[in-house]
C-alpha cells in the first residue's frame, strides 16, 4: 500500500473513533502519559494569537495531524483569554517552561522533563507531524 493511501486509511479510521482525545489538565496528562507509555505533546497558547488559531483550527485537524496526536498524549495548556486575562494552569507552566513566546510547542516525557520544543507555527500538518515524529 503506498504511503500516502495508508494515511489516509489511518485517518478515516481515526475520524470514526472520533476526535483526538486531548487533555486540558496537566496531572491528566503526565498520569494518561505514564498509563499509556508515551510522551506528551503539550500546546501552550493563547485565545488572542493568531498562529495559536491557525495550529487549531488547519494543522492539528488535518488528516497528518490527527494521525500524529494518535502517537502522543495531546496537551492544550490555554495560557491566557483572549481579554489578557491568565488562565492560572497555563501562566504556571508557561513560567515553569520559561515562554517567550506564542505558540510554544513542547514535547515531555511522562514524567513532565522537556525533550525539545517549537516556538511558532507549522504551515502544515505534514510539517507538524515530521516535527511531531522525530522523538
Amino acid at each position: 500500500m503506498k504511503p500516502l493511501a495508508a494515511l489516509f486509511l489511518v485517518a478515516a479510521s481515526l475520524s470514526a473513533q472520533g476526535a483526538t482525545k486531548w487533555e486540558h489538565d496537566y496531572q491528566a496528562a503526565l498520569k494518561r502519559a505514564k498509563a499509556e507509555n508515551k510522551v506528551i505533546f503539550m500546546d501552550l497558547w493563547t485565545e488572542w494569537c493568531g498562529p495559536c488559531q491557525y495550529l487549531q483550527k488547519n494543522v492539528f485537524p488535518s488528516a497528518e495531524g490527527q494521525v500524529a496526536l494518535s502517537k502522543v498524549v495531546p496537551y492544550s495548556a490555554l495560557v491566557q483569554k483572549r481579554d489578557g486575562t491568565p488562565v492560572p494552569e497555563g501562566t504556571k507552566l508557561a513560567d515553569q517552561f520559561q515562554l517567550n513566546a506564542f505558540p510554544t510547542l513542547v514535547i515531555l516525557d511522562s514524567n513532565g522533563k522537556e525533550l525539545r520544543r517549537q516556538v511558532g507555527a507549522f504551515r502544515t500538518g505534514a510539517e507538524f507531524a515530521a516535527w511531531l515524529g522525530a522523538n
